[in-house]
């Protein structure tokens, strides 16, 4: 009996580290490169800003799940555009929140990796 549990548990094991790996890896490529052409384009071009870059939506995405970023950057993007019809995103207590937390995971992001 002992001898079943230990290999369901082996079988189990790698499972169970690819939800973890896939939870902790939820920015797709395409949003981390968008984060890391846009950190590069304020922060310089050099390999060092690369690097500090990368680390900063590393560190971002550890902090913030993908969905909450998204619609914090959906908020700062309606913001933006102004008008009666945006005004929801400007004063309405969950965006600000929203937008709070992506700030955070900002700061945290450039003092470890900047």
């Amino acid at each position: 009996m002992r001898t079943w549990v230990l290999i369901a548990a082996l079988v189990a094991a790698p499972a169970a580290a690819q939800d973890v790996a896939e939870r902790l890896n939820d920015y797709p490529t395409e949003a981390r490169a968008d984060y890391v052409f846009g950190c590069m384009a304020a922060n310089g071009q050099g390999r060092d800003v690369l690097m500090r870059c990368a680390c900063s939506i590393d560190e971002i995405a550890a902090i913030l799940p993908y969905e909450d970023y998204v619609e914090a950057e959906t908020v700062l993007s309606m913001r933006q555009v102004g008008g009666e019809r945006m005004a929801v995103f400007q004063g309405a207590a969950v965006a600000t929140d929203m937008v709070a937390d992506l700030r955070r995971a900002q700061a945290e992001a450039e003092m470890i990796c900047f």
